[in-house]
């Protein structure tokens, strides 16, 4: 038998598909594949990657087809057990923690006495804003006369160029 057909025998073996196998040695799932189908041969960290996912399986026997494919058989139905175990006692889903009535609540939840802030304890020390009526004058430091150059008798404008929200431009030049 090759070593194609024995890593086959190792993923029946395990009960898985062809992807959860991968996974499982924590390879590429095209890698699976190719060696499978014969186009590529296993490398060495591929196969320690199996021996010690399943430390049941023979070295010999993997590498060199000598021997029985386990150990033997009492300690791959002990490693089975262990394994489903395993499996059978993951953590609970998000969810369902979420639907659990006593979700989010500790036994010792800390009560919550309501104080008054120090912000609202203090004074209101903002000056008070004056309502703007249409009428009304504007303060004098808020008008202020356009900035022109100073004008003398030798500057002449020598161009204007008016520039446009899209980007464009006109230059004019007197």
């Amino acid at each position: 038998m090759d070593l194609k057909e024995r890593i086959s025998q190792v993923i029946a073996y395990s009960q898985f598909s062809l992807s959860e196998f991968a996974d499982e040695i924590e390879v590429q799932r095209s890698s699976i594949s190719h060696i499978t189908s014969g186009r590529n041969k296993p490398s060495l960290d591929f196969l320690m990657k199996i021996k010690t996912r399943f430390p049941e399986l023979e070295w010999e026997w993997l590498i060199e087809d000598k021997g029985e494919m386990l150990k033997n058989a009492e300690t791959a139905a002990n490693n089975s057990e262990i394994e489903l175990k395993r499996k059978t006692t993951s953590l609970p889903d998000l969810f369902s923690l979420i639907n659990d009535e006593s979700f989010g609540v500790t036994e010792s939840e800390d009560k919550i006495v309501a104080q008054p802030s120090p912000e609202s304890r203090e004074t209101n020390s903002e000056p008070e804003k004056k309502e703007i009526i249409d009428s009304q004058r504007l303060e004098s430091a808020a008008i202020s006369e356009p900035k022109t150059a100073p004008a003398s008798p030798q500057s002449n404008v020598k161009r204007i160029v008016l520039f446009y929200e899209n980007g464009k431009f006109e230059t004019f030049e007197p």
